[in-house]
């Protein structure tokens, strides 16, 4: 699964809107909609942002093929 499927995978297991994950995560709600749609491919330190909202490590968020490619 890519950064943008495990990021939308886990809002909506928490029950997060775009709205909710941006406000927590200290960005937009078009940049959350953006890298769920895979338009924006965003720096670690959002991830990172994003990762602590969603109550899950940087690890949790990147596949396997995306691990190694870094």
């Amino acid at each position: 699964m890519s950064l943008a499927e495990n990021v939308k995978k886990r809002r909506k297991e928490k029950k997060l809107t775009q709205e909710q994950l941006a406000e927590q995560a200290g960005v937009s709600r078009v940049y959350i909609t953006q890298m769920e749609t895979n338009v924006r491919n965003p720096n670690v330190q959002v991830v990172y942002l994003v990762a602590k909202a969603l109550g899950c490590t940087l690890n949790d968020l990147y596949d396997e093929d995306e691990k190694n490619a870094v």
